[in-house]
């Protein structure tokens, strides 16, 4: 059946009656002030409270009638409209492209126009870290990575074709971006922020969040706040004082709000001096809404209103927890499924929340729903569909890429590779996979590592060999596929689970479990039957071999539990004590059924019970040999190293995990020129194996056309620029590593260890030299309101073409209250011929010298500062004081 899309156009005849007929909220002339107020007025309790309620979804297989009283916005997901409350406005494959999504976005808008009581058109919303994860979009490299080029002007580059990407699909809104500080890098979400420093992290955030404020799209700085704690562990409760609060987490939000018009924030998942950040009274409605005049809307993170019942035992149930949020000021609820506006509705209709507070919040809904210009076009047009066909933002990821990557080490100029190489080996699963990080899309036809320097050599008489020799994603054991386990013939185990610690009594239930692989970390097997820090279970059935031999078969978990085979006791860990993994050697008959049994037991919460094997392990040393032997006949080596990281993933070792630093040691003992490249986005310890290769290159995770950005930075055809927005440390001891900490009452080594980094916040290597000389600062004293301006000379002394970052740090000789032992102030990327000089200026206004004095008062305190330039945060060749009067 073909359907046709209106989009715009009515009758003039009905155009005339509906303005006789039209409310004042649908009328564009009037204030949107008076529109908020007029439709406020309208509303019942229940569309009320839709308008603070977002779920991802849309309206497939949807009940006629279901969203007749709107709701706030939807994370439109692929998929067919078919049979739902939109009836067969529009099919299209599930791998839609850009054009499908628009034009199912305006099948989805006329409905809630055209079918709602009131008409309210909802927010689209995605998420677009770095590019719109969506089929088609352009997938640029990982925050981090943006972070690192030091290039302010090429984000907002970025951030406007992420921006015209979204809008031309028809998304209002994204969840983006991350303005968190990266202080701990063992954290799994370090690779989403722009790293640790809060001056870096704010000029980043504001020049991405601008691009699409300009372009009228609603952004989302998360997470507020501080979803990093003790440990680098993510969401992990913040006990920190609001001194050093305000001077540095809350910094990038305040110049995302007020420079960057950010309309909406996200709030964090974590706990804040006690209270959950989603029900933060001082968080949200003190120090945003009041202290800072906060007019955007705040929204929670997926799920998080309900974390104040099920985590952090703030609310005595959903309702509950629901009620606290909102009254603490925030004013969207933000959910995975349509069922679960049951469990928070009740407080928006029974008077725990205020008429007033409720009001306030839909208030700031609408108002963004007005600014946006919904009630007039909700749609995105034919013409724009058409634009978007013909972006092509390939070319700007390749860039965005080869300036992110930071050169780590070049001992003896192992790179670029030397011209008279003839054959070159390329190790690692990272080399061929492609990896864009988390938060990302599909991206379009990805250039892997290996890809990129096949078509770069493809003219060049040069040979390439690929192996992937290694891998990061090494595992010992994995879990027993139920296709090997059986009860009663069925698939899986007959679970026994008794309401004590003990496998004691009557059973409080029983039922088949397809596989042993548990991770009941926030509830019981069944919460209404158990507790979750009191029960016990026994599984039961058999075990068939898969193939005769002898394999390791155990369990994995926070035990105790036990395995029987045969009856017979086989692994004895009923003690409880931490995390284990406890294996047995079993002489397996191809096709022999062993009788099986494990028990469990759980008395204090959050469990985790796999039952694990080596059965079908991939040929990991094969692999590696193979490339060992490679290796031997190459005149050239680069190995592709990478780790695993991401949300609530991670990290306790900062070291290259599975037998990548292994193969690195291995390889070594050859004496061949070799080549590291790191993928990831946090730091990465190379301690103990960096001194064997030649050279280190951190590309992050660079994005769709990484593969090709990396070959022309290998082969010097482009010359690496990025600097590090993180430190990297010597050791995971030193953790966490910041290079603005305050000064100790001693000093900053370990009686083991120096309490330096590895490499340091800034630092940056490149294939040519600079020289950075001539500070000159145009005065010697300054009021408040005056602006110190630096200038220096910049010259390229070395044989290529390549690009400096010039940074400028300030310290505080002597003040009322302990500062920082240096902080970041300003910076400027400068390009350069060789031999080539250019004259770099960078301004500080003596206000951004403020800090909080004794009495918590905003102050700039006058005294001397010692300005510092140089290349990193370690190397400040260049120092000049100033005073403040």
């Amino acid at each position: 059946m073909k359907l046709r899309y209106t989009i715009v156009g009515i009758s003039l005849l009905s155009s005339v009656f509906i303005a006789a007929q039209k409310p004042l909220y649908k009328d564009s002339k009037q204030s949107v002030e008076a529109r908020v107020q007029d439709l406020l007025k309208r509303m019942t309790p229940e569309e009320k409270f839709w308008q603070c309620f977002m779920i991802p979804g849309d309206l497939d297989n949807v009940p006629k009638g279901q969203y007749s009283h709107g709701i706030f916005g939807l994370q439109v997901s692929a998929g067919n409209l078919g049979g739902g409350a939109a009836g067969q406005l529009l099919k299209y494959n599930a791998n839609e492209d850009a054009e499908k999504l628009a034009k199912k976005i305006n099948a989805i808008q006329k409905y809630f126009v055209e079918e709602s009581r009131l008409g309210i058109p909802i927010i689209p919303f995605d998420e677009a870290l770095h590019g719109l994860v969506r089929e088609g979009a352009t997938a640029f490299p990982q925050a981090i990575g943006l972070a690192a080029t030091f290039n302010p002007q090429l984000m907002s580059t970025v951030s406007t074709a992420i921006a015209k990407e979204s809008k031309l699909r028809g998304i209002c809104q994204i969840l983006t971006p991350v303005v968190n500080l990266a202080n701990d890098v063992r954290w799994g979400r370090t690779e989403e922020t722009y790293g640790e420093d809060p001056f870096l992290t704010s000029v980043m955030g504001v020049y991405f969040v601008s691009s699409f404020e300009n372009l009228g799209i609603i952004t989302t700085p998360k997470h507020f706040l501080a979803n990093v704690g003790e440990g680098g562990r993510d969401s992990y409760p913040i006990h920190w004082s609001k001194r050093y609060l305000e001077e540095t987490h809350l910094v990038p939000f305040y110049n995302a709000f007020t420079k960057g018009k950010s309309r909406s924030v996200m709030t964090s998942y974590n706990l804040l001096d006690g209270r959950p950040a989603t029900a933060n009274h001082w968080l949200l409605t003190e120090k945003l809404k009041k202290e800072w005049n906060f007019q955007g809307f705040v929204i929670s993170d997926a799920s998080a209103v309900g974390g104040a019942n099920v985590l952090h035992f703030t609310a005595k149930d959903y309702d509950n927890a629901s009620a606290q949020a909102i009254n603490a000021g925030l004013d969207v609820i933000f959910q995975t499924e349509y069922k679960h506006y049951q469990l928070f509705i009740p407080p928006f209709l029974d008077g725990r929340i205020s008429q007033q507070r409720i009001d306030d919040a839909v208030s700031r809904v609408l108002k963004a729903k007005f600014e946006l210009g919904l009630f007039e076009n909700p749609y995105v047009s034919l013409k724009e569909i058409e634009e978007l066909k013909k972006l092509n933002h390939k070319p700007l990821a390749e860039k965005a890429a080869a300036e992110s990557f930071v050169l780590l080490q070049n001992n003896g100029g192992t790179l670029p590779i030397p011209g008279n190489v003839k054959k070159i080996l390329v190790v690692g699963s990272d080399a061929s996979d492609a990896r864009l990080g988390g938060y990302s899309g599909p991206g379009n036809q990805k250039i892997s590592l290996i890809d990129g320097i096949k078509s770069f050599t493809k003219n060049k008489n040069i040979e390439i060999l690929y192996s992937k020799g290694i891998d990061w994603n090494i595992q010992d054991f994995i879990p027993v596929s139920n296709e090997f386990i059986s009860f009663e013939n069925k698939k899986g185990l007959k679970g026994t689970y008794f309401s004590n610690s003990d496998l004691k009594g009557n059973p409080a239930f029983e039922r088949q479990d397809g596989q042993i692989n548990f991770k009941w970390t926030l509830y019981s097997p069944d919460p209404e039957k158990l507790q979750p820090d009191n029960y016990s279970v026994r599984w039961t059935g058999k075990l068939e071999a898969p193939d005769s031999g002898q394999y390791q078969l155990g369990l994995r978990g926070n035990d105790g539990f036990r395995l029987y085979l045969d009856g017979k006791l086989m692994i004895d860990q009923w003690e409880k004590l931490s995390y284990s993994t406890k294996t047995i050697n079993i002489d397996f008959i191809k096709g022999k059924k062993y009788d099986l049994a494990i028990e469990f037991r759980e008395n204090r919460g959050e469990a985790n019970l796999d039952l694990i094997w080596n059965y079908g392990l991939p040929p990991y040393q094969k692999e590696y040999n193979e490339a060992l032997h490679l290796a031997q006949n190459a005149d050239y080596i680069i190995v592709a190293a990478g780790i695993h990281e991401g949300e609530f993933q991670d990290r306790s070792s900062l070291s290259l995990p599975g037998n990548q630093e292994s193969f690195i040691h291995d390889v070594s003992t050859l004496k061949k020129p070799t080549a590291v490249v790191l993928v990831g986005g946090s730091a990465i310890k190379t301690t103990s194996w960096k001194d064997k290769v030649g050279a280190i290159l951190d590309i992050w995770y660079p994005g769709e056309e990484g593969g090709n950005a990396v070959a022309k930075v290998l082969f010097g055809a482009e010359n690496p620029s990025g600097k590090l927005p993180i430190t990297f440390p010597i050791e995971e001891g030193q953790l966490p590593l910041s290079y603005n900490h305050h000064p100790t009452g001693r000093g900053n080594d370990y009686h083991d260890l120096s309490g330096e980094p590895l490499y340091p916040f800034g630092f940056g290597l490149s294939y040519t030299s600079f020289e950075i000389s001539d500070l000159q600062v145009n005065k010697a004293q300054y009021s408040e309101n005056e602006t110190i301006t630096a200038k220096v000379k910049v010259t390229n002394t070395g044989s290529r073409p390549g690009s400096e970052v010039v940074q400028l740090y300030v310290k505080d000789l002597l003040s009322t209250v302990s500062r920082p032992i240096i902080e970041l102030k300003g910076f400027q990327k400068v390009e350069l011929k060789p031999g080539e000089s250019k004259l770099v200026t960078i301004e500080v206004p003596v206000k951004q010298l403020q800090f909080l004095n004794e009495k918590m008062e905003w102050i700039v305190e006058k005294g001397i500062y010692r300005i510092m330039v140089g290349n990193s945060s370690k190397n400040l060749t260049l120092k000049q004081n100033v005073e403040v009067l």
